[in-house]
C-alpha cells in the first residue's frame, strides 16, 4: 500500500505542476493500468487519483484493471502505443 500511495502522490504532484502548461495535452482519453483486481485498495486509490488527474488535466482518465501474474505489469507492454 505504501508503493501505491507514493505513486498516487507523484501523479497528483505532476498534475498540479502541469495545470496551465497542458492546454492541448493529451488530445485523447488517458488510460491508467492497475495490475490488481477491481474493488480492492489499489483500484479505489487508482480511481481517486484518476478523478483528480482528469480534473486537473481537463481530460478523461480511464482506469483499466488487469489482474493476474501477482501484480506484475507485463500486460502494459501489450497496450497499443496510441492509447485506447
Amino acid at each position: 500500500m505504501n508503493r501505491i500511495a507514493t505513486i498516487a502522490s507523484g501523479c497528483l504532484l505532476a498534475a498540479n505542476l502541469c495545470n496551465a502548461a497542458t492546454a492541448e495535452f493529451p488530445s485523447h482519453p488517458m488510460r491508467m493500468i492497475v495490475p490488481y483486481a477491481s474493488a480492492g485498495n489499489a483500484d479505489i486509490m487508482a480511481r481517486l487519483v484518476a478523478q483528480r488527474l482528469g480534473d486537473n488535466l481537463h481530460q478523461q482518465v480511464v482506469v483499466d484493471n488487469r489482474p493476474g501474474a501477482n501484480g506484475q505489469t507485463r500486460a502494459v507492454n501489450r497496450v497499443p502505443a496510441c492509447g485506447m
